[in-house]
């Protein structure tokens, strides 16, 4: 969605009087906008307490909570919902004040045209999409999922296919294969991409901590809960939820999460009012799921309903043509941060690099490249910047061939492959590697390489 008239808003209505609830239902249902009407504040907050909204309309004066009121509780439990308050003729101060306390605009009663109301709610159903949007991601776009190796590309096929249908997407792989930034590639290839995309790492906190901080909690639930709190299952409404780290949730969690996905809808720790889940889920994990329900670790309905369209990414060391141009992306972001957006990697230290075997993927790709470049002296990153490091890249798996790890070792054996690929041709191992033939003749020389 890239603009508000593609985007289809969950409008409350709030008004005493039926005639103007109708007016502006009938003017925002005709544009597909989905309406909600309430005949006083009190009726109005009980809506907001069973699901999101992304804006409200309020009028100023009623019995009981008047639209101020309503506008204080919205602005203290929901501010990510926009609010408009209409007010009639010889109250405009009232509707400033409520600005003030920031309310997006205000229109006076009688409302002149249809037209002039969709037009103010389109402006802060634009707002709220950019605001959500902002929270997506700082680069809207996000980072590429692949530069071109074909075990990446398969993946980004796969996950473009299934992100436009609202299947739940399993995303499976070692640690550090970058499946967070998948699960923001469904959320934007989607087309719930204007609304939120809300984030939960299971493994980072207790059960206790983790189920009020899905489902949120009322007031009074436990001690230290002095008010109520909308759980991230909540704040995700309209958008996508993922789900990190899945594997590592308790049993009793288990069952509450299968509920959800089931009837899609859930109670605040503590309270008994049933709100509603209108989410894409999207869910993580390192860990074999389908080991783990053999011997009981994990409900095995639970797994089906998240393995509905499961997905693997592969690890960086199947993906080596990847390595080069991620490197450079990483790097970009990494330089101008320690104040050195000159600093680049020499040809020499990509082809160490991509002979690496990244047992910790692009999370440890990424960490060595920060601290060679703290390390690097020059505006070149070098292999003597990398031979600094802790001697930290082990092979991926017991048994396997063992894989050299000093930078000098790693560079010849980037070379041998090279050649290898191109069946001794050097000037095209020389392209292969990114480095001058001229160059290659020398290091040949100097690893005494046939």
């Amino acid at each position: 969605m890239s603009s508000a008239a593609a985007f289809q808003a969950r409008v409350l209505v709030v008004d005493d009087e039926e005639g103007v609830r109708a007016f502006v239902a009938d003017a925002l249902t005709a544009s597909g906008h989905e309406v909600t009407q309430a005949a006083d504040g009190v009726s109005a907050l009980a809506r907001m307490s069973e699901r999101a909204f992304h804006l409200v309309i309020t009028d100023l004066r009623m019995p009981g909570l008047d639209g101020l009121g309503v506008l204080t509780a919205v602005r203290r439990d929901h501010p990510e919902t926009e609010v408009i308050v209409l007010t009639a003729h010889g109250s405009i101060e009232s509707a400033v004040g409520a600005m003030k306390e920031g309310a997006f605009d205000f229109l006076q009663k009688p409302i002149g045209s249809p037209a002039e109301l969709r037009a103010v709610v389109a402006r802060a159903v634009e707002r709220h999409r950019l605001r959500s949007l902002q929270e997506i991601d700082e680069q809207p776009e996000g980072p590429p999922l692949g530069y071109g190796a074909p075990a990446m590309q398969a993946v980004e096929n796969a996950l473009r296919k299934v992100a436009p249908t609202s299947a739940t997407v399993l995303l499976l792989g070692e640690s550090g294969t970058g499946k967070e930034v998948a699960a923001r590639a469904v959320h934007r290839w989607s087309a719930r991409a204007a609304g939120p995309f809300v984030a939960v790492n299971c493994a980072a906190l207790s059960a206790d901590l983790l189920e009020s901080e899905l489902f949120g909690y009322e007031k009074g639930a436990f001690t230290g809960a002095i008010a109520r709190r909308r759980g991230r299952l909540e704040l995700a409404e309209g958008g996508t939820f993922f789900l990190d780290e899945v594997g590592e949730l308790a049993p009793p969690l288990q069952a509450k999460l299968l509920r959800v996905l089931q009837e899609k809808c859930f109670e605040r720790v503590g309270g008994r009012q049933t709100v509603v889940a209108d989410v894409r889920w999207v869910a993580a994990t390192n860990r074999d799921l389908a080991d783990m329900v053999k011997h009981g670790g994990f409900r095995e309905d639970l797994y089906h309903r998240l393995a509905l369209f499961p997905v693997e990414l592969p690890p960086l060391r199947d993906r080596r043509a990847d390595i080069g141009p991620l490197s450079q992306r990483l790097l970009s972001g990494i330089a101008p941060k320690l104040g050195r957006p000159d600093l680049r990697l020499a040809a020499e230290t990509l082809a160490a690099l991509r002979a690496a075997p990244w047992p910790g993927n692009v999370r440890q790709l990424a960490n060595v490249l920060e601290r060679s470049a703290i390390l690097a002296d020059r505006s070149m990153i070098t292999p003597a910047d990398l031979a600094l490091l802790p001697n930290e890249l082990e092979p991926a798996t017991a048994g396997a061939p063992v894989t050299p790890t000093s930078m000098d070792a790693l560079e010849k054996a980037a070379i041998e492959q090279a050649l290898a690929a191109t069946g001794g041709n050097r000037r095209l191992a020389a392209e292969r590697l990114e480095i001058g033939l001229r160059t290659l003749y020398e290091k040949l020389k100097r690893y005494k390489i046939g």
